[in-house]
This record gives structure tokens, sequence and C-alpha cells, in this order.
């Protein structure tokens, strides 16, 4: 069988994004170079790194002449930084690839194959990911399987608005977003501390999900690594979630989208008290009760942090 020639496949972009990841780069850097997939576009993204980053950068961009290199000269967050190389790129399909992660050979190839299965309502396709530490040695996988492989319960999929106001349950390095589910959105709100919980939200009112059952990604796990500075005094994770869970109600069409969100702020609630964020407890109480699910320990909780803020 003849194989399509590049130019008939689309075309994804990888944007590579990297912040004081030198330890990581040339790894990352060369799982985007060892992809079966043909036709990328990559562009490599520093954001204000300290520690040498920029230099690995360069090498790499010299030795790959067709790779773009967007240098900033100051410090903007992921998403700022992610949508400036979204916006310049041209790619049908992309990726937001932190350089500390790995990608394995046939991700981009897998993915693309899942979604020219799919219909054109589907605007993610997400899968499984091995979890390494500082050294890449494996941790675990992402998702927990019984004996025989299978996983229980199986990740949701489809329109998943309600699943992902729920609970934790994408592995936000192992998604293939369609541009146009983007583009839809503007890109990643600049105003947040973090983007994937806003971006499955937003996604998911306006595209379906899939779940591809396979391991294509190396997730680091380290302590700079955004996943464990969460609930900090004085951290903004916490606030921008919170800007997420409002605008996740005013997008609740039933009842049960309703009960959903609430389930996920009333989670937010115990964790803004156990670390003494009494502010942000009181913003969370207030927005339980326009969800409409308050039962008595919210409600003590919510007293407890109006005493305390």
């Amino acid at each position: 069988m003849n194989q399509p020639a590049t130019t008939d496949l689309p075309l994804v972009t990888i944007v590579a994004l990297c912040y004081n990841h030198a330890r990581f780069l040339r790894e990352a850097l060369d799982s985007i170079r060892a992809q079966t997939y043909p036709h990328l576009e990559v562009w490599l993204v520093d954001d204000a790194s300290t520690d040498g980053s920029v230099a690995v950068l360069q090498e790499y961009a010299a030795a790959n002449p067709g790779w773009k290199t967007l240098l900033l000269s100051r410090n903007v967050g992921n998403c700022a930084a992610f949508n400036q190389a979204f916006r310049q790129s041209a790619g049908e399909f992309l990726i937001d690839f932190a350089t500390d992660d790995v990608l394995l050979p046939t991700r981009v190839a897998e993915q693309v194959a899942a979604f020219q299965r799919l219909e054109a309502s589907y605007g993610v396709v997400y899968s499984d990911a091995e979890l390494i530490d500082e050294d890449s040695r494996h941790v675990r996988f992402h998702y927990r399987r019984d004996p025989g492989g299978q996983l229980h319960p199986r990740p949701a999929a489809g329109w998943v608005f309600a699943d992902v106001l729920r609970r934790y349950f994408i592995s936000t390095p192992t998604m293939l977003m369609r541009r146009s589910t983007l583009a839809q959105l503007g890109g990643y709100d600049e105003t947040l501390a973090y983007e994937d919980f806003d971006f499955w939200v937003r996604a998911s009112r306006l595209a379906q999900f899939h779940f591809l059952d396979a391991v294509t990604t190396r997730k680091r796990l380290h302590p700079a690594s955004m996943s464990r500075r969460g609930y900090r005094p004085n951290d903004p994770f916490l606030a921008s979630t919170i800007r997420v869970c409002h605008k996740a109600l005013a997008l609740c069409q039933t009842a049960d989208e309703r009960a959903a969100l609430a389930v996920r702020v009333r989670w937010e609630l115990r964790q803004a008290v156990r670390w003494g964020n009494f502010r942000e407890a009181t913003e969370l109480y207030a927005l339980l009760r326009e969800a409409g699910s308050i039962g008595p320990l919210d409600r003590a909780l919510g007293f407890y942090a109006g005493l305390r803020k």
C-alpha cells in the first residue's frame, strides 16, 4: 500500500514550552525528533529561563532548520507564552508540550489517526501517560488498571463537561487539540496562573473529547512542577481555580451539571480551609451556595473561614 505524501497529512504543531528545564531539555527535544509522524511544525518557546536552557534551544534550532524559536525576554507564564506561538502557528492540531516531559515515538501518529476516525465534533484526543521521576525512572502510570489491564473506571469520553467539573482525570500533557477548538476559545486565558482546568471546562462545552487507550507520553514528576505547588498560602493557582469555577457555573445548563460543579467546589473549599486560605474559602462557600448545594459541613467550614479571613 502506498504511504500518503507528507503534505497529504494534517500538519501538527508542537509548542515546546520551556522555563528552566535545562536538565531535561535534551531528552524532551530528542523525543520530538524521534516522532514517526512526518508532518510537524515545531515551536521552541522559552519563557525567560535563567538556567542555560536558551543555549540548548538555540543548538537544537540550528540543527533542525525548520524549527522556529520564540525566546521571550521576560517571564509571561505558560498561558501567554503558549498563545504567542499558537497565534503564529499553522497546524490543524496542536500539542502543548512542557519540555520536562517526553513524547513517545508514535505519539503524534497514533493521535492523528484517532482524530481521523472521529467526527469533526471532537476537539481533543487524550491518552494514558507514564509518570517518571527526575532521573527518568518509572513511577507509575496515570491510570490504574486491574490485573487484566482494564481501566476501572474507564476515562470519560464524548461530551465530558460534567465529568471535568466533577473530577480530575485527564493527563494534560497527553492532549492533542484541534486548532479550530482552540481558536473558538481564543487560546488560553492569559489572566490565569494555569491553563488546563479552564481549557477543559470551556472546550468541553464546545467539543467532544476522545480517550485513546495507549501510553503516549512520559510525564515528569518533580518538586518544581506546577501540580506540586497548589494550595500553599498566597499561591495564585487557587484564585485561578475559583475564577474557572465561576465560568463553569455560567456555562452549566442542567441540574446535573450544577451538581457536578458542586462536587468540585466542595473539594476546593476543604483544601482552602486545610491550607489556611480563608479568604478564598469564603469565596468558594459563596460559589457553592450559588450552585445550590450546601450541606451542614459546608456551612460549618464557611462560617469558620469567615471568622478567620
